[in-house]
Order: structure tokens, then sequence, then C-alpha cells
């Protein structure tokens, strides 16, 4: 007997290809963890924050890489997008915020202003050569340009909080990697993807074209950016003005000193609170852009023979 697999279903299996990559790398991420909690292989620790911290970025690149538009969106341009533009994002922001940001309490919109721009500066750099620029496959290049940048932040926040007072911290560092895992689809990803999409529907074959849609884009998603670094800061003023509390910021983290039941759960909501606004934002903002242009007509599977595929059976 022979079965017949129809194009749908082949369809169907393509496309969920980033979701067997997402409970592959998860599966290996856990069991990475319990290995080192058994048997306390320090060894173990990179391939922990390898996976933790690119597991969600490449998941939601291989899924947008999915809805791409045009032929020359290729994996292997898709792979040193993500690769040269999140190290050439990661090395540009450190550079100018170095130089060129103080402390002041504008500094977290400094940073959206300079990362946001690096990272735009780095998707112009690795789709130069492209010869058609759609909406939408600028959004999937951005979004890989942004994911590729929040997975190389993440992999040196998690060594970072790796190591403790009291020695090295695997608690430490799978939190870190749990919350970055679980808040980079609504951050760098989707801020640049937005830019991305702008940039591109503005832009020509030959060349890439600044105009006032692009630059209002850019700044939107800056304030957007800056809002959400700023948010811990934003929290602590308003618990403090609403509570009308008399304790004062005691580290450079920004948290209270011996603070009540009341103004814990007065920071925590609004935290996380303007968190929830800041990415409702950015995804509405996303989903118009992305309704804007007609999903293009693709060859279906009907119009080609569907192949046969043999298989044992009475």
């Amino acid at each position: 007997m022979v079965e017949v697999v129809s194009g749908p279903q082949r369809a169907v299996r393509t496309r969920r290809v980033w979701l067997r990559m997402f409970l592959t790398g998860l599966a290996l991420w856990v069991a990475t963890v319990v290995i080192i909690l058994v048997t306390g292989n320090a060894n173990l620790i990179p391939t922990v924050v390898l996976l933790g911290s690119f597991l969600v970025p490449v998941t939601f690149v291989a899924w947008a890489f999915e809805r791409r538009e045009t032929g020359e969106i290729t994996g292997g341009l898709i792979f040193s997008t993500f690769v040269t533009g999140g190290v050439l994002g990661v090395l540009g922001a450190s550079v100018l915020e170095s130089f060129l940001l103080h402390p002041s309490p504008w500094l977290f919109f400094g940073v959206g202003l300079i990362e946001e721009a690096v990272k735009l500066g780095a998707l112009m750099v690795v789709t130069r050569h492209l010869r058609a620029r759609t909406l939408r496959d600028g959004m999937i290049l951005g979004a890989t340009v942004g994911f590729g940048f929040a997975a190389f932040e993440s992999a040196g926040y998690a060594f970072t909080a790796l190591f403790s007072v009291d020695g090295l911290s695997l608690v430490q560092l799978v939190q870190t990697e749990l919350l970055r895992g679980l808040l980079a689809p609504v951050g760098h990803g989707l801020w640049t993807a937005i830019l991305g999409g702008v940039l591109f529907a503005a832009s020509r074959p030959e060349h890439f074209k600044i105009t006032g849609k692009v630059l209002l884009a850019y700044l939107g998603v800056s304030i957007l950016h800056g809002l959400w670094d700023s948010m811990h800061s934003i929290a602590l003023y308003l618990t403090l003005v609403l509570t009308e509390g008399e304790q004062f910021v005691a580290t450079p983290h920004g948290w209270l000193v011996q603070p009540s039941t009341e103004q814990v759960n007065i920071f925590t909501a609004v935290e996380w609170g303007g968190l929830a606004l800041v990415s409702i934002v950015g995804i509405a903002w996303l989903l118009v852009l992305w309704r804007r242009t007609p999903r293009p007509v693709r060859e279906t599977w009907a119009t080609a023979p569907s192949p046969v595929v043999p298989t044992l059976g009475p």
C-alpha cells in the first residue's frame, strides 16, 4: 500500500521546524542544568549559558524565516544576519555607550537611541546587496538582527549573574536566563523588526533611503526601548510618590531600604504593568505594519504533483 502525502500536510510539517527546535533545545537545556546539579561539573556551565541565551532568539528567527516573501532571504543570509548583525550591534553599542553616556535621568533613553541606531546600521550593512526589499522581509531581517543582539547580550548577563560573593551561583544563572528568555520576544527583536520594516518599505533596490517615516520609527522604537529599560526606576519613583515613603535608594541598583508590604506590591505592579504596556504598544505597532501589505501569492502544492511516499501496511 502507498500513502499519498498531500501538499498541506507537507507545509505543516515544514512550518513546524521552529517548534521542534524549541522543544529539543529546551529539553537539552533542562538536562544540562540537572546534570550540573547532580554532578557538580562546572565544565557544563558554558553549555547552559549558550543554550539558554540563544534558544528563544533562534526559535523566533526560525519562526520568522518561514514567513519570508522573497527567495533572496536564504538560510545563509539569516545566519549571517543573526551573527554579524548581533555582534556588530553589541560591539557598537558598547563602544558608543562608554564614550557618550553619563549618569543622568535620561541615561536609558540615550541607551535606546544608541542601540537602535547601531542595530539599524548593522541591518543595513548585512543586507546592502539585496535586490528586492519588502516591508515584511525588512521586518524579518530586522528581527533577526535584534534577536542576534539579544542572544549575545543575554549570554553576557548570564555570565555576570553566574558570579556571586559566595562563588559560582547556578541559581542566579538559571533565573537570569529564564527571565531574559521570557522577555526576549518583546524586546530587541520586536523593536528592530519594526524599524527594519519601515526602512525596507522606504528604500529602493539600489540603495537605502532614510525618510521622515524612518526617522519617526527610529525615535518611536528608541522611546519604547528607553521606557523598557527605565521601568525599574520609574516604578521606584512612583512607589515612593504613591506611598509617601521616606526611604531613600540604598544601592546603585535602585532598591528601597526596608520597604513595606504595600510598597513591594505597588512597585511590582507598576514595574510589570509598565513592561506589559510597552510590550502591547510594540506588538500592536508590529501587527499594523505587517498587515499594511497583502500577503503575496505563492506557488501552491496543488499545482505541482504531490510526492508519493511508500509506507508499510496492508
